[in-house]
């Protein structure tokens, strides 16, 4: 079996901003080459529904339930992944054969690493059927059931695309809908864990107070007055002691702090909350990283990135700045992840995951013959 593949990757992941597809080149070991990408934003309407689905999640105990609109919510999503495909590889002249394996995300809707729980909303086989290509999916599930928390699972991919950065030790800093970060030593060693709240924070405070979904470009949290006294209540919060491995759900802290402020004054507190929880991180850390690379839609938000270079003390800098796509690098790990799974290598480690032994995962399903 040649083991390069040319792999998509489909991320929506914790965040409610939409879909991003990515192409990549791999052995599951070596980037030979990273294609073109794209981001599928869901609409209002969209995001409304996964707005009630993340409620309704709440009563999941298994992950494969799927009580009130789960079921129907699930089926849209991979339809609108399906077609999130069809029109990449349209819009980028590429042949579906030319593709050898998707590897599929899902949108999560809970995570309780706490109860070995994690639900992402996503049909594997519906995928391969609508998109005549091969897919792998539900690549959390195996860690978990050998003692992982199931998150976060990028951190391969983040150690293969710094390979030519001299710097070390440097952090990959991932903040979607919360924040995740990538710790890698000079010989190559991983520690991976979620620092605490990402945008998703943010946006629902943004969305609450102005009906905006986002605070674009940080505007709303530049105009505001950070409360230092709630930024330091905040990180009290017994998760943030916690010593890797750890992982978090998308609604594992609330809006409670910042409640009874004005517009603009939560979103730079929620703002500096988010830096600050990141900051924080560093105690967890065997030596402090000399520079911070920022991927996912946080890097966007010029007030958080400066609160990020002024709380971290050290280099932190947009994924661009090293040559990297920064909406695309977790959808690109899930072509990475997809072709290691393909070749049984693993996709999770002790250090990144906590699970027993380095360990591969997904579930691998194919088009029916036709």
């Amino acid at each position: 079996m040649n083991k390069v593949k040319r792999a998509l990757g489909l991320m929506s992941g914790t965040s409610m901003d939409g879909i991003d597809v990515a192409l990549l080149e791999t052995d599951g070991e070596r980037i030979l080459a990273r294609g073109p990408a794209m981001t599928f934003l869901y609409n209002s309407e969209e995001r409304a529904r996964l707005a009630v689905a993340l409620i309704e999640a709440r009563a999941v105990t298994e992950r494969r339930q799927r009580p009130g609109s789960l079921a129907e919510v699930e089926r849209e999503i991979t339809i609108r992944h399906a077609e999130a495909v069809a029109e990449f590889l349209r819009a980028h002249g590429i042949a579906r054969d030319m593709i050898d394996v998707i590897g599929f995300h899902g949108q999560t809707v809970l995570h309780r690493s706490e109860a070995g729980l994690t639900v992402q909303l996503g049909d594997g086989a519906l995928l391969a059927e609508l998109t005549r290509l091969p897919v792998v999916y539900d690549m959390r599930a195996r860690d978990m059931e050998l003692g992982g928390q199931g998150a976060p699972l990028a951190p391969v991919y983040h150690r293969a695309i710094v390979a030519g950065i001299a710097e070390r030790p440097l952090a990959v800093l991932n903040v979607g809908g919360v924040s995740n970060v990538t710790w890698t030593g000079a010989d190559g060693s991983l520690l991976a864990f979620d620092t605490g709240p990402g945008n998703a924070l943010i946006d629902d405070w943004v969305a609450a107070t102005t009906g905006n979904p986002f605070d674009e470009h940080g505007r709303l949290a530049a105009e505001g007055r950070v409360d230092e006294a709630v930024v330091a209540s905040f990180c009290a919060h017994p998760y943030l002691a916690l010593k890797p491995p750890k992982s978090l759900d998308r609604n594992a802290f609330s809006l409670g702090a910042v409640h009874g402020m004005g517009a603009a004054d939560g979103a730079a507190t929620l703002t500096a909350i988010t830096a600050e929880t990141v900051a924080r991180s560093k105690v967890h850390m065997p030596e402090a990283p000399s520079l911070w690379i920022v991927s996912g839609g946080g890097r966007r938000n010029p007030t958080l990135m400066q609160m990020l270079r002024e709380r971290i003390g050290a280099e932190v800098v947009r994924a661009e700045e090293k040559g990297l796509d920064g909406d695309a690098v977790e959808a690109e790990a899930w072509a990475f992840l997809a072709v290691r799974s393909l070749h049984g290598l693993a996709i999770t480690y002790p250090g990144t995951t906590g699970v027993t032994a380095p360990a591969t995962g997904g579930i691998y399903v194919e088009p029916a013959k036709v």
